[in-house]
């Protein structure tokens, strides 16, 4: 445990303390100039008179999705994993689609379909009924809930939720239905209670991003005049001389929010047994008959809302003259201008690499933390946790700027700096905090008889932990490796401070011909499409995979085949009276 604390707090919790160290730090270029030691930061940070405001509509955004995504995303994780909706598991596949394609070429897409001038959607509404005007305006309060909810604020929760639905045991369903109890008696009675480890922790990650979104907000919110946390935090950096101080106090405010979520969470987790799947594990999926159907099509529409419409105006739009106006005609300029780029090719070997590494990596390094943390008893499990939150305290660009200060600071790591050897630690640890908690969910709803079983087997811990718990984390771990594969791939706040000419990737190349090439937005869409096709290659085989393993509700399973099971003996006749 101390190895493992020592080694993690460096590289996680370092960069963190960097940050809010410097934030006390009042000279003018914290690079360059002679420290200065005072509170001018924070004094200037939290005296600004549209700081409440930001905050207000922060809360209010996150509070306004997560009241729509939240339910939605669980009752659509219920219905894939516990009934028997036709198609269920391509449903969940597409869901993975939808989450692959990245959240700025998403909300791109949107504004070239809501936009109240030139909008497809708007300009075809007035032209068939004559209207002045769009009635849809994606520059509105409204238009950011509704872009984060078809970005990933339902994809997300629905990827993270079925996987821990479809580890529960039918018994305990039918138990309910046998006590008279129906369909919908059941799931409010007896499989939500039980899921409420994984709601919860999906709940506390969801929280944390209350200040740390900014993309989505800064695009749609600016032409308005609406601000929230995250982009004015993105303001202080972004300027000619970026103003870290201010920057790194007002981003103190999350490790409020996670000095909330971590007492909470293992308050809840504790409490009770959420064990779900034993070595007596039962299969079985609910029969909601006519409604199965109904469900189906329910759910294919919004998969097409979330997925395939986004990908049509990104790939309509990259071959249109200036994308959102059709009257200019198309071309293939944009492709030849990305294609004859000497540096794609560059950046397209560098995401391979750091994506299929962090997708292999990552799950394995986090399913090991999570053991730690729920299956054994070692001493420090509570500061371990702490260490795994608090990484994620500060986002984007102040987190890549802490690692920047880490690998030059410290004897022997400065050679890391510009090789792809810190994009790689980067990508890596990013996502520390989404996959250890996920696993640690997972963890909870297994039961231990099935350890103890291997163990009294004369299994070492090595042995059991590949022959008997990587088959039963496999659909987790094929998840967290597509999310991880998707963040290294589309990754550019946490990297763009340690990256080279040399270890460019697709999208910082995307980042580059948004900002300096004239708004080159249809060059950029194409380097996304690329991102896309990469996720989707990697993600078919990893779905193979997993749907080979794991936790099946479709085959019943026996320890011995028919022939060779020994013949019970007949029970004798009862006398007769």
């Amino acid at each position: 445990m101390a190895a493992v604390l020592c080694t993690l707090g460096f590289v996680m919790i370092c960069p963190v303390l960097l940050i809010l160290i410097n934030s006390f730090n009042t000279a003018e270029d914290w690079l360059v100039d002679p420290r200065r030691w005072g509170f001018d930061h924070w004094v200037a940070a939290f005296s600004k008179p549209d700081l409440l405001v930001t905050l207000w509509n922060s809360i209010m955004l996150w509070g306004l999705t997560a009241l729509i995504s939240f339910p939605v995303g669980v009752a659509i994780a219920w219905v894939l994993a516990r009934t028997k909706i036709p198609w269920s598991r391509q449903l969940e596949f597409l869901f993975w689609v939808a989450y692959m394609v990245p959240s700025l070429p998403v909300t791109i897409a949107w504004i070239n379909m809501l936009d109240p001038q030139i909008g497809f959607v708007n300009v075809l509404l007035m032209d068939w009924f004559s209207l002045e005007e769009g009635p849809f305006n994606i520059f509105s309060v409204g238009g950011i809930v509704w872009a984060s909810l078809m970005g990933n604020g339902i994809v997300l929760k629905v990827m993270l939720l079925t996987p821990a639905f479809r580890n529960m045991d039918a018994a305990m369903e039918e138990a309910a239905r046998a006590s008279g109890a129906s369909n919908l008696r059941t799931a409010l009675k007896v499989t939500l209670p039980l899921m409420i480890s994984p709601m919860v922790l999906v709940f506390a990650l969801q929280l944390l991003r209350v200040f740390q979104s900014f993309e989505t907000e800064l695009l749609l919110g600016e032409p308005f005049g609406f601000y929230v946390y995250s982009t004015k935090i993105y303001e202080l950096v972004r300027t000619e001389l970026p103003n870290y101080g201010e920057a790194a106090a007002l981003a103190s405010l999350t490790m409020l929010v996670i000095a909330f979520i971590i007492p909470l969470q293992r308050w809840i987790i504790q409490r009770r047994r959420y064990t779900t799947l034993t070595g007596n594990f039962k299969p079985g999926l609910i029969d909601l008959g006519k409604w199965n159907h109904i469900l189906f099509v329910a759910v294919a529409t919004l998969i097409f809302v979330l997925s395939v419409m986004p990908v049509i105006v990104l790939f309509l739009g990259s071959f249109m003259s200036r994308m959102g106006y059709f009257e200019l005609g198309f071309t293939l300029s944009h492709w030849k201008l990305v294609l004859g780029n000497p540096v794609f090719m560059l950046a397209l070997e560098t995401t391979l690499i750091i994506a299929v590494t962090a997708a292999i990596g990552s799950p394995l390094l986090f399913s090991v933390i999570a053991y730690i943390l729920v299956r054994t008893r070692l001493p420090g499990r509570a500061i371990l946790d702490w260490v795994i939150w608090g990484s994620g305290a500060i986002p984007g660009i102040l987190a890549g700027l802490g690692l920047l200060w880490l690998f030059l600071g410290t004897p022997g790591l400065s050679i890391l700096y510009g090789s792809i050897w810190a994009l790689i630690l980067v990508v890596i640890l990013q996502g520390n905090t989404t996959g250890v908690n996920i696993l640690k969910g997972v963890f909870v709803q297994v039961g231990p008889d099935m350890e103890e079983a291997a163990r009294a087997s004369g299994a070492g811990w090595i042995r059991t932990y590949f022959r008997v718990w990587l088959p039963l984390l496999m659909p987790t771990l094929t998840l967290l490796a597509v999310l991880n594969f998707v963040s290294a791939a589309g990754v550019t706040s946490s990297i763009i401070l340690l990256a080279s000419r040399e270890t460019i990737t697709l999208s910082l190349l995307a980042l580059r011909m948004t900002t300096e090439l004239a708004d080159q937005r249809e060059a950029a869409s194409i380097v996304s499409i690329f991102i896309v096709l990469l996720t989707v290659g990697l993600a078919i085989p990893l779905r193979s995979l997993s749907l080979r393993l794991g936790v099946r509700h479709d085959v019943a399973g026996t320890s011995v085949s028919d022939d060779k099971a020994p013949k019970k003996a007949q029970p004798r006749p009862a006398p007769a009276e």
